[in-house]
C-alpha cells in the first residue's frame, strides 16, 4: 500500500483544478485519489468531464484519466476516499465558505485556492516562507469547528505573490508606504486566448474585487497570532491598480517603496537573494531552492524569459532604482497559476504536513 497522502481535488475540472492535477504528478507525498466537481460533470471519467478544455501545457496525467469524477456536494462520500482535500470549487463566497467548512467537519483537512475564507479570523492564509506560525491558529478553528484534524487553511491572492514577499525581505528597513500597479495574465481570470479573443492586443483597467485584495492581504500574511486569531499588521499602507494585460501566465508588478530606515541598493538586493524560510530550511518537494533571484539587466524581468523560474514557484525582480518621489522602485514577476495558486497551496499543504497537522487518516 502506497504511503502516501490520499488527496481529492475540489472543483477538479477548472483551471486551477487542472493545474493541482499536473503539479501532483509524480509528487513524492501526495497522490491523486478522488475528483470532485459540479454535478453535471460527475459519474464521467475525468477525460471525458475535462473533455476538450484541458488547459495545462504539459499532458493529461494518465493516472488520473479514468478516475470517475464524484460529486462535490456529496461530501461525506468524498471525503471518505482522502486523507485531506484541495479546493478550488467555482461557486459563490457563501457557498465556498459552507462547503469548505462540511469538510472540515469530516475531520478532512481543507487547503484551499479560493477567497472565500482568506479572512475568517481563525483560517491561516499562508505564503510558507512568510508565516509559517499562523498555522498555530488551526488549533482555534478546530475548537470551534468542533473537529480533532479537520481545519481550512488558504492561500493568499496571486497578485500579491510578486511583490509581498519583496517587501517581507525588507521589513528591516520598516517600508511604510507602498504603491503597486499589476499586470496581470488572462490565466488568472481561469481563461485562455481562445476562451477570451478579445483580451489579444487588449488591455482591461479593472479587475473586480482584484485592489481591496491587493492593499489588504499583505497586511494579514505579516499580521499576528492572538488569543486564536490573526490579528492584521497596520502598516505598511498600499495602495493599488490591477489591470489584465493580453499574457497567458505571469503577473507582473510595478512598485513603488518608501522607508523609514534608508537601505543602501547593494543592502535591498542581498536582502533578496539571501530571503529564505520553513519550506527551504525542511526542503519541501515543492520549495524553489532560491525563493526569490534578482536581475541586473534593464530588460528583466520578462514574463517570456522568467515566468518559469524555480518550476513557476520562485519570484523575480528587477530595475531596482532610486525614485524622485518615493525612496525605491521595483518590478517583480510571479507564476500566477504555480506558486499563485494550485503551486502555492501544495507548498501550504507540504509545511503542514511537516508541522503535523495533514496526517493519514
Amino acid at each position: 500500500m502506497s504511503e502516501k497522502l490520499k488527496v481529492g481535488i475540489l472543483g477538479g475540472t477548472g483551471m486551477v483544478g487542472q493545474r493541482f492535477i499536473s503539479l501532483l504528478e509524480n509528487h513524492p507525498w501526495f497522490e491523486v485519489a478522488a475528483i470532485a466537481a459540479s454535478p453535471r460533470s460527475a459519474g464521467k471519467t475525468y477525460e471525458e468531464a475535462v473533455g476538450g478544455r484541458w488547459k495545462m501545457d504539459t499532458p493529461m496525467p494518465e493516472a488520473v484519466k479514468n478516475l470517475i469524477v464524484l460529486n462535490v456536494n456529496d461530501v461525506e462520500h468524498v471525503a471518505s476516499q482522502v486523507d485531506f482535500v484541495f479546493s478550488a470549487v467555482d461557486m459563490t463566497k457563501d457557498e465556498i465558505k459552507k462547503i469548505e467548512e462540511a469538510y472540515a467537519k469530516t475531520e478532512t483537512p481543507v487547503v484551499s485556492n479560493n477567497s472565500a475564507h482568506r479572512w475568517t479570523p481563525d483560517v491561516p492564509m499562508m505564503v510558507p516562507e512568510i508565516n509559517p506560525e499562523h498555522a498555530a491558529v488551526i488549533e482555534s478553528q478546530k475548537k470551534r469547528l468542533g473537529t480533532k484534524r479537520g481545519f481550512v487553511a488558504v492561500k493568499p491572492n496571486c497578485s500579491i505573490q510578486s511583490y509581498a514577499p519583496v517587501l517581507t525581505a525588507w521589513k528591516e528597513f520598516e517600508p511604510y508606504e507602498v504603491v503597486a500597479t499589476t499586470y496581470q495574465a488572462i490565466s488568472g481570470a481561469g481563461k485562455t486566448f481562445a476562451d477570451w479573443p478579445e483580451m489579444v492586443g487588449n488591455i482591461i483597467p479593472y479587475i473586480g474585487g482584484e485592489e481591496e485584495k491587493s492593499e489588504k492581504e499583505p497586511l494579514r500574511l505579516w499580521g499576528k497570532v492572538e488569543d486564536g486569531v490573526i490579528v492584521p499588521a497596520q502598516s505598511p499602507v498600499i495602495t493599488c491598480q490591477c489591470i489584465r494585460v493580453p499574457v497567458l501566465n505571469g503577473h507582473t508588478a510595478a512598485v513603488f517603496v518608501k522607508f523609514k530606515k534608508k537601505p543602501t541598493k547593494e543592502e535591498l538586493i542581498d536582502r533578496l537573494v539571501h530571503f529564505s524560510g520553513e519550506p527551504q530550511r525542511l526542503e519541501l518537494p515543492s520549495a524553489p531552492k532560491q525563493f526569490i533571484q534578482y536581475l541586473e539587466e534593464d530588460n528583466r524581468p520578462q514574463v517570456a524569459l522568467d515566468v518559469n523560474y524555480e518550476n513557476g514557484m520562485g519570484i523575480s525582480v528587477g530595475r531596482l532604482r532610486e525614485d524622485t518621489v518615493y525612496d525605491w522602485k521595483f518590478v517583480g514577476l510571479s507564476h500566477n497559476t504555480v506558486r499563485g495558486a494550485a503551486g502555492g497551496a501544495v507548498l501550504c499543504a507540504e509545511l503542514l504536513k511537516a508541522q503535523g497537522y495533514i496526517t493519514k487518516k
